[in-house]
């Protein structure tokens, strides 16, 4: 059959892509040893200033292969190529295998969702069994919610059982039993896996090496992310050692060549001028040139010697980079509201189709985090849109969905190519402080899904909110962008609503906790 590819260059809006139509399950043979080789690859979006890859080559063996380093640094567009989805400007990709692509976003449903709907094969039966999906969820997608849509959608990717697995933030969304019941399917998969996830249990889980990609490269290293990312860490502090040597050792022979070449042209001028007569001036101005340009004798040697010393001092120095850093101190004038309450709300049931959330009376003050806590599908969302709608109409609010749509996306790269010089500089400093490069921003319409977020932060924070909502606020975000999030959100002088699974933000972002439990009719919010 022949392989069918796919050109992509701005957005990837299907959640489940695949490359060519599946053999059936009972047509499958063993994989044998497998693995695929991505030699010296380039890409470049039409967009961009710089190319999103370059020179990437590695090879990627039978299981999980983790693709970590920051948002937007081509991590993504390298399991596309991989899987045969976009196609390389330069390198190639061999051998041409059966491919499947999981994307970050789950609002599309997968396009194998009706077939496996009516699938009880084996394989079938055990993703239901291990997921914990119910036989109506294919047949009513758009219902579920976030972490029930992605459980579908990783349990359809497997079920294809390709040769080559990408999968795109599958934990995005998702509890801590979710997450647990993912890492255990997808550890499942005998084949070629790429996992671009910035979630370090399940890197860890799984991976038996990690692809860093940064600036267009990409250095493999050995074992999960904590084993990985402290090889880097090695290599960082190398690093930096070397680069410390490198300036000392430039700083010493400035000052030697300096020395240098003052007593070497002392001593060759007192030699080089015996014998000249002292009214021949244009004589003892050319031996004074000599001296000064390394052109007379030892003197000359000497300065010259130095001179290429410094220079590879100076190459060597210039040569070493070490990994930037940004604090995320960005509220500069933003206050808390001069109002005591923002918002209360009144005991009572909201209705969730065949559910129900019942909801005691809630406030949220002026300086109130507030954490919101509970399962997939227990409401939390619901209750974030209830908690939107009330609002009084004079409130300063930031809110950020935990995906935002299109129209909302569209919109917010309008709002950026229209801000003032100040403000878009202002705007662009924030992303920078937030570990994302700004020069991105600039450069068209491909944004990744954490660089969005960041983009929607920022514009928010130059409004000084009083109340900032955000939903899954660490979703799609790389490691060093989730410690700048965190410290950023904890140092918010106003008031605060976190959705959340990770305890980690709340721990430190929050100080009050809504949690949403399961009851024999419903839901029920309790605070903490």
């Amino acid at each position: 059959m022949p392989r069918v590819q796919h050109r992509v260059r701005k957005r990837y809006s299907k959640p489940y892509i695949l490359n060519r139509l599946p053999p059936p399950h009972d047509l499958l043979q063993n994989r044998g040893n497998m693995q695929l080789n991505l030699t010296n690859i380039e890409y470049a979006y039409p967009s961009a200033a710089d190319p999103a890859l370059r020179g990437v080559t590695a090879t990627l063996p039978q299981g999980w292969t983790g693709l970590v380093g920051n948002n937007g640094g081509g991590k993504t567009t390298l399991a596309l190529i991989a899987c045969g989805i976009l196609q390389p400007d330069a390198g190639t990709v061999t051998p041409s295998l059966f491919c499947t692509y999981c994307a970050q976003s789950a609002e599309e449903p997968p396009s194998n969702v009706k077939d496996f709907a009516v699938a009880y094969d084996s394989l079938a039966v055990r993703l239901r069994c291990g997921l914990a999906i119910e036989d109506d969820w294919p047949w009513r997608y758009d219902t579920l919610s976030g972490g029930q849509q992605k459980r579908l959608q990783v349990a359809c990717a497997l079920w294809a059982d390709p040769d080559i697995l990408a999968v795109d933030e599958p934990t995005n969304h998702v509890d801590a039993v979710t997450k647990r019941a993912i890492a255990a399917a997808l550890s499942k998969f005998d084949g070629i896996g790429l996992l671009v996830s910035h979630d370090r249990e399940l890197l860890d889980a799984l991976c038996m090496q990690c692809l860093f990609v940064a600036n267009g490269a990409a250095v493999m290293r050995p074992g999960g992310y904590s084993q990985a990312s402290a090889q880097a860490a090695l290599e960082r502090a190398s690093t930096i050692h070397a680069r410390d040597v490198a300036r000392k050792e430039k700083v010493r022979m400035e000052s030697e060549v300096q020395r240098r070449r003052e007593e070497a042209s002392r001593a060759a001028g007192k030699r080089s001028l015996r014998g000249i007569d002292k009214h021949d001036a244009d004589a003892r101005r050319k031996v004074r040139v000599a001296v000064m340009t390394g052109k007379d004798g030892k003197a000359g040697r000497l300065s010259s010697c130095m001179a290429g010393r410094l220079e590879g001092a100076k190459t060597r120095l210039a040569a070493m980079r070490t990994e930037k850093r940004y604090d995320a101190d960005v509220w500069l004038d933003t206050e808390h509201s001069r109002r005591k309450v923002l918002f209360r709300i009144e005991s009572c049931t909201i209705p969730m189709g065949d559910a129900s959330l019942s909801v005691p009376a809630l406030y949220i003050g002026s300086k109130d985090h507030v954490g919101l806590v509970g399962d997939n599908g227990s409401g939390k969302t619901t209750l974030v849109r209830r908690i939107v709608r009330n609002l009084p109409d004079a409130t300063r609010l930031l809110y950020i969905p935990q995906e935002p749509d299109e129209s909302q996306k569209r919109e917010v790269l309008r709002t950026i190519r229209k801000l003032s010089a100040a403000r878009l500089g202002r705007v662009l400093s924030i992303v920078a402080q937030l570990n994302s490069n700004p020069d991105r921003i600039l450069e068209g319409d491909v944004v990744s899904p954490g660089e969005m977020r960041k983009l929607m932060l920022a514009l928010g924070i130059l409004e000084s909110p009083e109340l900032v909502i955000m939903d899954e606020p660490t979703n799609h975000l790389d490691l060093g962008s989730t410690g700048a999030i965190e410290h950023l959100l904890s140092t918010y002088p106003g008031a605060l609503m976190l959705v959340s699974h990770d305890a980690a933000l709340l721990g430190s972002a929050t100080g009050v906790t809504w949690k949403i439990e399961a009851t024999a009719g419903g839901y029920k919010l309790t605070v903490g």
